[in-house]
């Protein structure tokens, strides 16, 4: 078995924050990645980013330089999709999808029914992030979530890192229904669940992956409930001043300036 850093088998990557900012991709992220992949270590990418499929996902990598193929990539909206399925009958009603497209093909793909509006009485409101949403998309999800269909979110990120600086993520606009309708999702399909990384893991045979990421309560909170330890790494929403503010749900087992720390020997200023 091939091992690396501390004597992890694999790595189950995050990616907004992690390898890319934007559409700007962090160099010492890709070329440590690949390197690893070189030396036969398995990289799987889990990503609350549901806008995007895992076949776009990997060709965003491969076009950065990082050849992945969409097997290695696991988006929330599959998660969310995986749920779906198992929450809710596919003859009950139509799904209203506050989403991207990509996200309501995946649904359709499933055998929902797909709309947009709630005069269609939808059974349950799936919404994920969608940069393109408006005013009219939010307020059909609070009718619908009114007059008594199902919700359910592919994440609850507040923010999401972008080149700029930070923007509101899916958690924010999950926050605009819930203000206007006085509820919450019955649950959110990505991390800090555990599915996304136990799934990735069993899918490659990691059997002590390391899970890197750059937010405390989603990738590293979401690789303690899956059992895993987790590096945060300094190049997105979270610093290790932050972790402070984390202490009591969870703190992670190491924190990197970037990537490029998993190619040496862990050291002390490394922990967590």
């Amino acid at each position: 078995m091939v091992t690396y850093f501390d004597g992890y088998d694999g790595v189950l990557c995050d990616l907004d924050g992690v390898v890319y900012t934007g559409s700007h991709r962090i160099p010492t992220a890709v070329a440590t990645l690949n390197t690893l992949l070189e030396r036969g270590i398995p990289v799987a990418f889990v990503t609350n980013n549901a806008s995007k499929s895992a076949e776009e996902v990997a060709d965003r990598l491969t076009t950065m330089g990082l050849p992945i193929d969409s097997h290695q990539v696991m988006t929330s909206a599959q998660a969310v999709v995986n749920l779906l399925l198992v929450k809710y009958s596919l003859d009950a009603g139509p799904v209203l999808v506050t989403g991207s497209s990509q996200l309501a093909a995946q649904i359709e793909a499933a055998g929902f029914v797909v709309t947009d509006t709630a005069t269609d009485l939808p059974q349950v409101v799936v919404q994920g992030f969608n940069p393109g949403l408006g005013w009219r998309d939010l307020a059909e999800a609070s009718f619908a979530i009114q007059n008594g269909a199902g919700w359910l979110a592919s994440n609850l990120d507040l923010t999401i890192p972008l080149t700029e600086g930070f923007a509101p993520g899916n958690g924010s606009l999950v926050n605009v229904i819930a203000q206007a309708t006085g509820t919450r999702p019955e649950v959110a399909a990505g991390k800090p669940a555990p599915t996304m990384f136990t799934s990735m893991a069993e899918r490659f045979s990691m059997s002590r992956p390391l899970v890197v990421g750059d937010r405390l309560d989603t990738d590293m909170l979401g690789a303690a409930n899956a059992g895993f330890q987790g590096a945060l790494v300094e190049t997105g929403i979270h610093r290790r001043a932050d972790i402070t503010n984390f202490q009591d749900v969870v703190v992670p087992d190491w924190v990197l300036p970037n990537l490029r720390a998993l190619l040496r020997e862990p050291v002390d200023a490394y922990r967590g």
